[in-house]
Formats: structure tokens, C-alpha cells, sequence
């Protein structure tokens, strides 16, 4: 914190007896020691002499603030500011509760206004540049780091951060001097220093990023005989990229080789030898397809442990090369017993003629080993072979039912090997069986009830299957034990798998409130993540880590692009969306029966009491005066989250990083224009389309939008914004027949058809051939799969409110044999006891001895409570 320093001129107000202004420099220290409360009490002496002081007026708000009393400190500081407009101590107290809000822009501001008072406060000139940095305003970020240098032009961190201030804002020719002039004044530089070997390394990069190759070459080699470079592996990586680019490739071919030799796992090292030879395996025609193998197998021939250039052989090749490559491969992972062997080549999968070679050669191996095979190879060989085909199996739908019976076969010759169990589980997931899914994942958890990745696959296959209170105890045995709930701790350790899947598991449900909750908390956290770079903007000048930091802050700039973010926000904009079709949907127990409805209240009841006994058992008592109660949560149940006026508002600002960090993703768009075509917005939802049409011309989610934005458009029909997707000369019912007549037997492509007639037809127009047509999914051609089905099913019910719904369910039950979303609750076990110690009783007994096979009958009792089985 700055200090006082007296001036002449000052305000009349500003001046403290000298008693007084001991006591405010007492203020000072306390806060800087965290000592808050004995702080507050003599700013309050000072108050009690001098009520208009605005400087301790400003501390004294500082303090209440960080007491946890944040309006009543805000007050305070506003006040101090108002009763002294020319102190830098006010400005910059104001800017600090700015920040601390996360206001950045304001807080700079208030900087800003500090520094006309007192423009060489290195304290204040500190915080303006991280916070410029925060805010990526990079031309001021120049300005202030030159004063900052001018005023510590001695300290070698000065010179660091004026350079990644040019860098940052594209002035490269201007960093590449300051680091210059930087070498040729240091003098006295240890031996072997890693700080001025770092500075080294970076100029290094800045005038390879220049083009400056022959600069950076000569720089580099200097440096490395001087052994003023002490990162030997950075030696050899910038020198094999520079010697490359300056088209000496005989000598970046040896040093490539001096590196795939030190690491033989590094896809890098090879990808920079091959380009060399001005091979690209990012782009690879027929030609120099071959000759990267050659180059390759060369590879492999010389490092015959290494797995990298095979598995990129694996790529490149094709036919029988592929075949002889694929098969030492496989067998080689098989025998050894890897169990993510499936795992790293399923991105094979994308080839149809790959994948029935390794189907055919795995199968070869296990008709082998069935007849005996040979007395060289491991007992184990079997079991991991049957485990791949499981999975190879499982992959595609066509096929789960024999990945089933395989898995049968092989759970009965090794029942003890828990990956089996969890094959079986992700199997029986994809029939549309959560139940099922959840039970056998359970039998490998008992398998081994000390493995946390088999407790977190345990509780996720729960929450997926409705067991939400079930999944979260079974979290608990792995979490803080003094932790208020499970819960809790998982969103402190910020655990996107909790807050997600949870968020999911409570929409399935219909609490709509509990799921916003759990999606903003996944939003704060990453709102977290951003803000906790402002403590890495001094961090990485003092610890000298400048390329790291330039890339950790390319990451932060797409740190919203993170899948974890995209799943939140487009599943939250899509709560919003609902919010604002049904306003009945604010309430948090819509869609509940009075039975459940008293049952949720009391469980909630016993559930804020368990709570709040964990919270008190767990509180430590206090040693110092700066601890202070931890923040309430004034939002618990997400309620108010669950009544916000301006849903659809809140949805476009949760949508908008994604269009500019993951254009990519269909539902992005979809969903934008979802919200825009609600908000009346035709020419974004116009927009939102056709960024969707980019993305798939034929998709059906895209179809039947276009024929909503026709019907709803309100501009005049020469000008209508769906004229572009739609041809001028043909009519909506031409439209969407013709798009029917080319996908007839896609599942997906039907019911966009079947929405487009509704929305052609209007509200009140006739169903009948509507439904005639939903039902064309049962038909044996048609290509359905059971998330689609389920979604006929909804719009059935939902949209046309049909009568036929229960005929739909039945016929979809016959075709999907196997999965248990379309059963009725008779022939389901949608009842089951929460106490069944078999599939949800998370307690460490012995249960390896009892069977994991339970009959349906078991779960189905009388007067227990109902947990709704929805395909996630």
C-alpha cells in the first residue's frame, strides 16, 4: 500500500496531527499484516478526531471489506474518495475494492486517476500494468512498463517485463532491443545461471518468431559454447527448427536424430525430422506417404521398443502394409496386457477397411488361443483379447449385442479382473440400459473398493441412471471427510466430472434449479481460472518463465473454449430457453406429485442439518484476528437462478464465447438460434443458420429451424431472412417433402420432417399424418437409434400431445429389446430401494463372494420411492 507523503498544498482535511498520522501509518502496517480488526479499531481513533479524513475513510472501507462487510467498506470508500479527490491513496484504495469485485476496468480507472497524483508510485504503476495485462490493453501496458523501467532500471525483472510488453503488443523489433541493450550492460553473471539462460532462450524465440533465423542461429551458438544456456534440450530443439528453416536440412537431420535418440516417444521429434525432408504428415499424398514410411520403419527398425513410429506407421499405411504393421502391434499390446490398447488405435475406426482388419486379426489371434495356442505366449493373452473385442464390439451399435455375449463368456473365465465389468458397463450404456450400466459398473468397484478411478466411474454410471444421492455418497468415500457435503469438496477441488454430471443428472430429473446451480458453478469456476492469472503477471517476470507464460496466456485468451464450458453453457441455455417457453417452470418442484414433493422437502431438511453439523464439527478454531466466517452462498437451491427476469438474455451471454471460441460445434449455433429466433432477432438467427448449414448441409436439427424462421420471420417475404436457405421458388410443404423423400430412413431426419409440418401447419393444424409419420421410426429400414427415439417419444408427447404415445413406447420397447428407458414401470425396475446393497449401499464390506446378477423382482417393493431412468 502507498504512503503518506507531504506535500505542500495539500487539502487542509488531509493533514493529521502527528499522533494522528502515526496512527494512520499504524493503519497501514496493520493491513499489510492482515491484522483487520486491530486495523479497524484505529482507523476508527482517527475517525473519532478527524470524521472527514478521506485517506483513513478509504483504509477503513479497504478493511471492512476484506472483514467480509462489503457494502458497508464500499460506502466507506466511496466516501473517502468524495472528501479527497486529489489523493492517490484514495484512487488507490478505490481500485483495490474494484478489483477484488473483479471490476478490472473500473479499478483501472481509479489507477489511472491515482497516478495523475502521484505518477511515479511504483506500487500503483505495479497494479496498472498487471491490471492492463489483465485486460489485454497492451498499448498501455508499454507506456507504463517504460516508466516502470525508467524508475528501476537496475533490476533485471524491469527490462523481462518491458519486453514482454512489446511482445505482447506486436512490437517485436522493439523487444528484441531491449533485450539487446539488456546483454551487452549485465555484467557479473554467475556461471550456469538459469535466470539469464531463460532471457537467452526467449530473445532466442522472439527473433525465430521475427524470421530473424540467422540472428537466432548465431545467437544460439554463442550462447550454448559460453554455456550460458543451461536447458541443453532447448539447445538442440531451437537449433534443429532453425537449421531447418535456414535450409541447411543434412545438419537438422542430425540434430532431430541426436533428439529422437535422447526421447524415442516424441511425436514432435519425428514430425521434425520428416519435415526436413519436406514431409508433412499433417498433409500426406500418395508419394510422400511412402516416403515417410520408409523413413519410419527405419525408425522402428533402430529403436525396436519404441512405440511412437509405429503407431504413426499406423496411420499412414494402407491394404497389406497396414495389415503386417497393425498385426505386431496388436499382438504385441495384447500380450503384454495393456489394457488401453483399444484405446489408442479406435481413431483408426475412422477407416472401414482398418477396422475390419484389426476385427479379423484379433479374431484370428483368439481362435488361436482357443485351440490352444502356443506355450511362448502368457496365460493372460485370452482374457485381453476378449477384452478388446469387447470393446471393439461395443463401438459400434450394430454390434453391442455380441460385445454382450462376449463379455459373459469372458467375465466366467476371469470374474476378478474389473475392466471387464466396466466394458460390460459401457456396453449396456449404449443399449439404452442406465440401470443395468450402473449395476455391473458396481461389481467393479466391489472388485476393488480402494481404486478412486473405479469409485468415480462408479458414481458417474449412478448419477447417469438417476441416483443422484447414491452417486454422491459413493463420491464421499474418496472426498475431504471434514467437508460439509461430498459436494462441496468436489467443487472446491473444482471437478468438472462432478459439476457436470450432476448438472445433468438434476435436469434428467426435472429440478431445474439444482441443475443451473451445478452449471453455474462449472461457469464460476472458469470465471475462477481467469481471474487467477492476475497473481501469474508478476509471478512469471520475478520467476523468469517467459515462454511458458506467453503460452499460458494464449490459453487463457481461449480458456472458454474448454469442452467443460461449452457442455455448461449450452446445456444452461437450454434450461433458459424452456424457462422462457413455460414460465410454470420457475417453480423448483414442477412436475412433482404432493408424495414427492413432501419427500424432496424432507430430505432437503435433513440434508441442510447434516450440513451444517459437518460445517461445525470442521471449523477450526480461530488463532488470529484476520480470520473471518467464510462467505455465505446466498443461492443454495438455485432458486434465484431458477427466476431470472431475462433467461434468454442470460443464455446469448453464456453463448457468446463459444461463437467466437468453438465455431465449430453444430449445436452452438443451433442453439444460438434458438435464443435469437425467441428473442425476435431474425436476422442473428439467420445468421446462426447459416453457420449451421456451413457446418452440416444436411443436418436435420438445421432443416426444421429453417422452416420455423420462414414461418416466423416477420420481414416482407421479398427480403424474408430465411429466403437464403430456402429457394424462392418452392413452396415450405415441397421444402420439407423433398427433404423427407432424400432421407427416408434416417431416424433423425424423420422427426425434423415431422416438426417442420407442425410448424408449417400451425398450433392447431391436423396431427394425424404427423403421427403417422413419427412412427415410421419403428419401421425395420428406418436407421434409429435410441437417443433419437427417445426424442420422438418427448415430441410425441410433448409437442403433439398425442394419444398414441403409449403405442409408441411399446413399439420402441420391442425394437430396442435390450434397453430399459422404454419400459414401464411393471416390467422395470424404475422402483428400487435406496438401501439395496448391491447396487447402491457404498459401504466397505466384503461382497466379492455374492453375485452381481440381481433379478428384477429383487428391486421392485412397495411404498419406496420412485427414481426416474432417463437415457443421458
Amino acid at each position: 500500500m502507498s504512503k503518506v507523503v507531504g506535500l505542500p498544498g495539500v487539502p487542509k482535511n488531509r493533514i493529521l496531527a502527528s499522533k494522528e498520522a502515526a496512527l494512520f501509518r499504524t493503519v497501514l502496517q496493520l493491513y499489510e499484516t492482515r491484522q483487520w480488526k486491530r486495523g479497524l479499531k484505529t482507523a476508527d481513533q482517527i475517525l473519532k478526531k478527524n470524521p472527514d479524513h478521506g485517506e483513513t475513510l478509504s483504509m477503513r472501507g479497504l478493511i471492512l471489506t476484506n472483514l467480509n462487510r462489503k457494502e458497508e467498506g464500499q460506502e466507506c470508500v466511496k466516501k473517502g474518495v468524495r472528501m479527497d479527490l486529489t489523493s492517490h491513496i484514495c484512487w488507490h484504495v478505490f481500485g483495490l475494492v474494484h478489483k477484488a469485485d473483479r471490476n478490472y476496468e473500473e479499478a483501472l480507472k481509479c489507477y489511472t486517476q491515482a497516478l495523475k497524483f502521484e505518477k511515479d508510485n511504483l506500487n500503483i504503476l505495479r497494479d496498472a500494468a498487471h491490471l492492463q495485462m489483465q485486460l489485454r490493453h497492451f498499448d498501455q501496458l508499454v507506456e507504463t512498463r517504460q516508466i516502470l523501467l525508467k524508475n528501476r532500471v537496475n533490476v533485471r525483472q524491469s527490462w523481462a517485463a518491458m519486453a514482454i510488453a512489446y511482445h505482447l503488443n506486436g512490437q517485436l523489433e522493439s523487444a528484441t532491443k531491449v533485450l539487446e541493450l539488456y546483454e551487452r550492460t549485465v555484467k557479473d553473471i554467475p556461471p550456469y545461471d538459469p535466470e539469464h539462460s531463460e532471457f537467452l532462450l526467449y530473445h532466442i524465440a522472439i527473433l525465430e518468431e521475427m524470421g530473424s533465423h540467422s540472428e537466432a542461429l548465431n545467437l544460439l551458438d554463442v550462447s550454448a559454447k559460453s554455456r550460458s544456456i543451461t536447458d541443453r534440450s532447448m539447445i538442440s530443439i531451437f537449433r534443429a527448427r532453425l537449421l531447418h528453416k535456414l535450409e541447411r536440412s543434412e545438419e537438422a537431420r542430425e540434430v532431430w536424430v541426436s533428439l529422437i535418440e535422447a526421447n524415442t516417444e516424441c511425436y514432435d521429434h519425428y514430425k521434425g525430422y520428416l519435415s526436413t525432408q519436406s514431409l508433412d504428415l499433417d498433409s500426406q499424398d500418395s508419394e510422400t506417404r511412402k516416403l515417410s514410411m520408409v523413413t519410419l520403419r527405419r525408425f522402428a527398425e533402430q529403436y525396436p521398443k519404441a512405440v511412437a513410429p509405429r503407431r504413426i506407421l499406423l496411420e499412414l499405411s494402407a491394404g497389406d502394409e497396414f495389415k503386417e504393421i497393425v498385426e505386431h502391434y496388436l499382438l504385441h499390446g495384447i500380450t503384454r496386457g495393456i489394457p488401453s490398447l483399444f484405446a489408442d488405435i479406435k481413431d483408426l475406426y475412422v477407416s472401414p477397411e482398418k477396422r475390419e482388419v484389426i476385427q479379423d486379426i484379433v479374431e484370428g489371434i483368439r481362435t488361436k488361443l482357443e485351440k490352444g495356442g502356443t506355450s511362448s505366449e502368457p496365460p493372460t493373452t485370452y482374457i485381453w483379447t476378449m477384452y478388446f473385442l469387447v470393446q471393439h464390439y461395443s463401438s459400434m451399435p450394430s454390434t453391442i449385442p455380441h460385445a454382450l455375449s462376449l463379455v459373459d463368456e469372458a467375465i466366467a473365465h476371469t470374474p476378478t479382473l474389473p475392466e471387464l465389468y466396466v466394458a460390460k458397463a459401457r456396453a449396456l450404456k449404449r443399449t439404452g440400459d442406465p440401470l443395468g450400466a450402473s449395476a455391473t459398473m458396481g461389481a467393479a468397484w466391489r472388485l476393488d473398493l480402494q481404486d478412486r478411478f473405479l469409485n468415480t466411474k462408479y458414481a458417474k454410471y449412478l448419477l447417469r441412471a438417476g441416483f443422484i444421492e447414491e452417486g454422491n455418497k459413493t463420491l464421499g468415500l474418496f472426498t475431504k471427510k471434514g467437508a460439509s457435503s461430498p459436494g462441496a469438496d468436489l467443487e472446491d477441488m473444482q471437478s468438472f466430472f462432478y459439476m457436470l454430471e450432476e448438472g445433468d443428472a438434476q435436469n434428467r430429473a426435472g429440478r431445474l434449479n439444482l441443475a443451473l446451480k451445478r452449471y453455474h458453478t462449472a461457469f464460476k469456476t472458469f470465471d475462477d481460472v481467469e481471474d487467477d492469472q492476475y497473481d501469474f503477471h508478476s509471478y512469471a517476470v520475478r520467476k523468469y518463465t517467459f515462454r511458458t507464460y506467453l503460452q499460458f496466456i494464449k490459453v487463457e485468451d481461449r480458456l472458454r473454449s474448454h469442452p467443460a464450458y461449452a457442455h455448461a453453457a449450452l446445456a444452461a441455455s437450454k434450461i433458459y430457453i424452456r424457462l422462457f417457453d413455460s414460465p410454470k417452470l420457475a417453480s423448483p418442484t414442477a412436475g412433482l406429485t404432493d408424495a414427492q414433493k413432501k419427500a424432496a422437502k424432507k430430505a432437503k431438511k435433513a440434508e441442510l442439518k447434516q450440513q451444517e453439523d459437518a460445517k461445525k464439527a470442521s471449523q477450526p478454531a480461530a488463532t488470529d484476528d484476520s480470520e473471518v466466517a467464510a462467505i455465505k452462498d446466498d443461492d443454495p437451491e438455485g432458486l434465484k437462478l431458477l427466476a431470472a427476469p431475462d433467461p434468454l438474455d442470460r443464455a446469448a451471454k453464456l453463448l457468446s464465447p463459444l461463437q467466437q471460441l468453438r465455431p465449430e460445434l453444430l449445436d452452438t449455433w443451433l442453439v444460438s438460434y434458438d435464443v435469437a429466433i425467441r428473442r425476435k432477432r431474425y436476422l442473428q438467427a439467420l445468421k446462426a443458420l447459416n453457420h449451421a448449414k456451413s457446418i452440416d448441409k444436411n443436418g436435420a436439427e438445421v432443416h426444421s429451424r429453417v422452416i420455423e424462421l420462414k414461418t416466423k420471420g416477420t420481414l416482407p417475404p421479398s427480403s424474408n431472412p430465411a429466403s437464403q436457405l430456402i429457394p424462392a421458388d418452392q413452396s415450405l410443404e415441397a421444402f420439407n417433402s423433398a427433404f423427407l423423400q432424400r432421407h427416408s430412413t434416417s431416424a433423425p431426419h424423420i422427426v425434423a420432417a415431422a416438426r417442420g409440418m407442425v410448424y408449417i401447419r400451425g398450433a392447431d393444424g391436423p396431427r394425424a399424418d404427423v403421427e403417422d409419420l413419427v412412427f415410421q421410426l419403428t419401421r425395420e429400414e428406418v436407421e434409429a437409434d435410441v437417443p433419437t427415439s427417445l426424442q420422438a417419444l418427448s415430441f410425441l408427447r410433448d409437442t403433439l400431445r398425442s394419444s398414441r404415445v403409449e403405442e409408441f413406447r411399446v413399439a420402441c420397447d420391442a425394437r430396442f429389446p435390450l434397453a430399459t428407458v422404454f419400459k414401464d414401470e411393471k416390467s422395470s425396475p424404475r422402483f428400487m430401494h435406496p438401501e439395496c446393497s448391491i447396487l447402491f449401499n457404498p459401504v466397505r464390506t466384503a461382497t466379492s463372494q455374492r453375485s452381481w446378477r440381481c433379478d428384477v423382482d429383487t428391486f421392485i417393493a412397495t411404498g419406496v420411492e420412485e427414481f426416474p431412468c432417463i437415457l443421458y
